[in-house]
């Protein structure tokens, strides 16, 4: 019976047609958000009592008043380095505590000396340029960088804090009569009534067959952030959406609640796999985010007033606020559980917005090479003599290769850390057959286990109490792929380091350190759950609740992954892990994919907006399956897919098990070429990736890029999802449509007119030299990418089987002269395996072309990495002249070395300067 509903539940995956609505919830069948949507804003309840102020060196705390119940809360108000600014209310004398997130920062922010004015009504808090004005009534919060009001907090007044209470007693039918003496009730005064009293889901909920007992009742929070510079607001993935977020009024908010959501609808709010609840609001000259810290069910309301109730406006209405705008725009975040706790980042570029979410949530760290490079999967490769084959197939077809994946059918029945022994026998033998190529294994290991008497580590878990509990404090028991599981819970130490242990090589004794991990279903996902998920009234480590917790599960699962994998090589090697489920700070452990699209036009084109969506969001290793993961692509749509995700971090395909197979060779020949030239472009451009993963990891700057990051006075830029930058270097517009043979490309403008940077088309270096829109031709092989004037990107273009083998392959640098014949870039070298280079064994080279002199200095003068790599090619366009020849001048060297100079088309080529790049140099044009 198990396995027969099983089977049925796969049908309904594989022959659904599409996302079910009907599993997932509305915000008007979610109480919480129904009730904290009915609040009307205006004149907020809430009241500073100013008489409680009390002032600390880095913080102020003051008593909040909600008028309407004389309910007491504390707020306080951090000063935090780097303009930034972190808030927190909760409740003066909670019945008992409520949740707070403590896994999302990379640990605690660095606080700031506040100095505090008290004014008619108010509370300046003032650190460096910033300000942070409470008023008292009605209570607002409105933080300043330097004279500009960027963000205000309950400006709206939708702020609404739910105490914890006791759930009161049924009132009888016919009330008693009243003792001699006591005071008749005056029912002529009208006594407030929260709508919390009113709602019948409360204190208890179902959806459809599932009951919710909520054994604390209503405990809702919610605060609107108004961002008056702001022309448009982006954010809060994941979401397959457009970049630029949509007013809301009439329609449903955006949701973020980590969900299964397989063949999920594009254009729309819906809850994903992952959920990063920050904001950032970005108009002419100014950029703001809020980071809204909450791992519960959030809903989150967009406002922008030329959207009438009822009426969705367009994305290009929405990013064109014209003079009769009144209302900035804002965003209402609403939460199940937990406390009022948000950080406010003051920009006030896009850029400077980004990294103070950074800054707080961390970056990822430098991975190894070759998940840089290309991955092939499907679910699921059948067996060794499978796996053997394909990687024989991409060496006879000379296609690079990085990574095969392993899906769960390579697991004895479902159970992880096992194999199975028919179809895998020797997976030791498997594992070294790529490896001594240079390739590397992804295998899968879900976070649901196999409840199987016969299963070590079902038993230790229940032996243990390591798994999630019910509500009835037993071991709660799902559905998922192997059948009746249950799932540990990360939230206990002890079982994350139980997990973590799994990993070392001596007990999982059938891998190597060259396999990693794909921790898939983690949001976590339950078949016959509510929404395909776990309980919210299911219990946790330490008494919290799943719906406390519930945006965390995946992170939590990620961050064991990740510690086991560190441990497991003895601190040498850094792990690689793909995740589904991802919140704030997830970064810091594994990559993420978009999960299961679609092969449609649709879904190529939502995983560019999506991984910028998630890029601005701290997770830059960004991408999606490649020809989408149901359904089986046409010739055109297969290759124009290769295309643009070869321009994405994370550059992976893979597909359902019922698709037809999709190696490239199993398409039509030209196909098979496109593809080819699309991952053999991916693997020239390797040092330029791993430099710009080298210095995310140090500043947080994100590794894709939106346009508007770079030219944030261009208001054609704040809508524009189909393009975009790598770096500052590389613009880089996919062909998203079917069927065509040219393309509009916008060029952005500096200075928000028609001051342009200087373009050049990577394949033939034309020339663009003014701002706005233009026509490009496209072909079968051709997709429009632009290196920008003033930039120098390394390269390496001898391609072989694997990135690992490139290691010590000489780089060609390409220097794209400005207007002012000038260019800087950088290029980052080291083992491109180990944590060697956190102690120095790097070279950083700062590269410039000026005055006809190309400079190579290093960043760092204590890092030095013996590399074998050398220069074998520069080559330069934008010059109006071609030099007679150049000159090699290096400290070693006693006199210079002259270098042949050659023209070809329209760039000029430095021939074999040869230098070892861990030296520093300098290359002189002779005229």
């Amino acid at each position: 019976m198990r396995f027969l509903v099983l089977g049925l539940l796969g049908l309904l995956v594989t022959f659904a047609g599409g996302v079910d609505r009907n599993n997932f919830k509305t915000c008007d069948q979610s109480s919480f958000c129904r009730r904290c949507r009915k609040v009307e804003g205006g004149d907020s309840p809430y009241e500073l009592q100013l008489s409680t102020a009390k002032t600390f060196p880095d913080h102020v705390t003051v008593d909040v008043l909600n008028k309407d119940n004389d309910q007491v809360f504390v707020l306080k108000v951090v000063g935090l380095k780097g303009n930034k600014f972190h808030v927190e209310i909760d409740e003066k004398s909670p019945l008992k505590p409520r949740y707070r997130v403590v896994d999302a920062l990379n640990g605690n922010p660095a606080t700031e000396s506040v100095s505090v004015k008290k004014g008619e009504g108010t509370i300046e808090v003032e650190t460096g340029p910033n300000r942070a004005v409470l008023v008292a009534s009605p209570f607002r919060i409105d933080f300043f960088h330097g004279e500009v009001l960027q963000v205000s907090a309950n400006a709206k007044g939708l702020m609404k804090f739910e105490h914890l209470r006791k759930k009161p007693e049924p009132v009888p039918q016919e009330a008693e009569e009243a003792p001699e003496g006591a005071p008749e009730e005056d029912n002529n005064i009208e006594r407030p009534k929260s709508s919390e009293d009113d709602d019948p889901g409360s204190w208890e909920e179902n959806f459809k067959s599932h009951h919710d007992s909520k054994p604390n009742g209503p405990e809702a929070i919610a605060m609107d952030f108004t961002f008056p510079e702001a022309e448009v607001l982006f954010g809060i993935p994941e979401h397959a959406d457009s970049f630029a977020l949509k007013p809301t009024l009439g329609s449903e908010p955006y949701r973020l609640y980590n969900l299964d959501v397989f063949e999920y609808e594009l254009d729309s709010p819906m809850a994903l796999y992952g959920s990063i609840p920050v904001i950032y609001g970005h108009g002419e000259g100014n950029t703001a985010g809020v980071f809204w810290q909450n791992a519960a069910e959030t809903w989150v309301d967009i406002y922008n007033s030329n959207a009438k109730k009822n009426v969705m406006s367009s994305i290009v209405n929405f990013v064109s606020r014209g003079s009769s705008q009144t209302e900035p725009l804002a965003a209402h975040f609403m939460s199940e559980s937990g406390i009022v706790d948000f950080f406010v980042l003051l920009g006030p570029t896009p850029m400077d917005a980004f990294t103070q979410y950074t800054d707080l949530t961390g970056t990822a760290p430098l991975p190894q090479i070759f998940s840089l490079g290309y991955h092939q999967s499907r679910w699921n490769y059948n067996d060794e003599a499978d796996v053997a084959s394909v990687h024989d197939k991409f060496d006879d077809h000379d296609i690079p290769l990085d990574t095969i994946w392993l899906d769960i059918e390579y697991t004895d029945a479902k159970k992880y850390f096992t194999w199975d022994g028919h179809k895998f026998p020797h997976p030791l033998d498997m594992i070294r057959n790529l490896t001594e190529r240079g390739r590397h294994l992804v295998i899968i290991i879900d976070p649901h286990i196999k409840r199987d008497s016969g299963y070590f580590f079902h038993n230790d878990c229940t032996d243990r109490g390591y798994y999630v509990k019910n509500k009835d404090e037993r071991d709660y028991e799902g559905w998922c792929w192997p059948g009746a599981t249950s799932y540990a819970d990360f939230f206990n130490p002890d079982v994350s380091q139980y997990y973590a242990d799994q990993y070392q090589l001596d007990k999982f004794d059938t891998t190597t350190a060259d396999v990693f991990l794909w921790n898939d279903m983690n949001e976590p996902s339950v078949f016959n759950g509510p929404e395909v998920t776990m309980l919210k009234d299911n219990i946790h480590f330490g008494g919290w609740e799943h719906r406390d917790v519930h945006n965390l599960y995946g992170h939590k699962h990620i961050e064991a992954t990740f510690d086991g994998l560190v441990r497991r090589s003895g601190g040498v090697q850094r792990p690689f892990i793909l995740s589904r489920a991802h919140f704030a700070g997830s970064q810091r452990f594994a990559a993420i994919w978009t999960g299961d699209n679609a092969a449609e036009w649709g879904h190529l084109q939502a995983s560019v907006k999506m991984c910028l969506s998630e890029a601005v969001a701290g997770m830059s290793f960004c991408g999606a399956d490649v020809g989408g993961f149901f359904g089986n692509p046409d010739a055109e749509l297969f290759e124009r897919w290769y295309q643009a995700g070869a321009f994405l971090p994370f550059f992976r395909a893979h597909s359902h098990i019922d698709t037809r197979r999709r190696e490239p060779w199993l398409f039509p020949e030209a196909t098979m070429m496109v593809v080819r030239d699309a991952i053999r472009r991916r693997y020239s451009y390797l040092p330029f990736w791993y430099t710009l993963f080298f210095e995310h990891e140090r500043t947080g700057r994100p590794v894709m890029r939106p346009l508007l990051t770079h030219y944030p006075l261009d208001k054609e830029t704040y809508a524009i999802d189909y393009e975009f930058l790598l770096g500052d270097v590389l613009l880089v517009r996919p062909v998203l449509q079917q069927g065509v043979s040219k393309v509009d490309v916008y060029f952005p403008s500096v200075d928000g007119k028609k001051q342009g940077d200087l373009w050049y088309d990577v394949d033939d270096f034309r020339k663009i030299t003014t701002a706005g829109f233009e026509t490009v031709p496209v072909t079968n092989l051709k997709i429009p990418v632009y290196q920008r004037g003033g930039t120098i990107l390394p390269k390496k273009e001898r391609i072989r089987r694997a990135a690992t083998l490139m290691t010590h392959d000489p780089v060609t640098l390409m220097v794209a002269l400005d207007k002012e014949h000038s260019a800087r870039g950088t290029l980052y070298l080291d083992d491109e395996k180990t944590y060697d280079y956190r102690n120095g064994k790097y070279t950083y080279l700062n590269l410039e072309f000026k005055d006809n002199v190309l400079t190579a200095k290093k960043n760092d003068e204590k890092a030095n990495y013996d590399t074998k790599s050398w220069l074998e090619r520069v080559v330069i366009v934008g010059l109006d002249h071609v030099p007679k020849y150049a000159t090699l001048d290096m400290s070693r060297l006693s006199e210079s070395v002259t270098l042949e100079v050659m023209k070809q088309g329209e760039s000029v080529i430095i021939r074999k300067p040869g230098v070892i790049l861990s030296q520093e140099w300098t290359i002189q044009l002779h005229y």
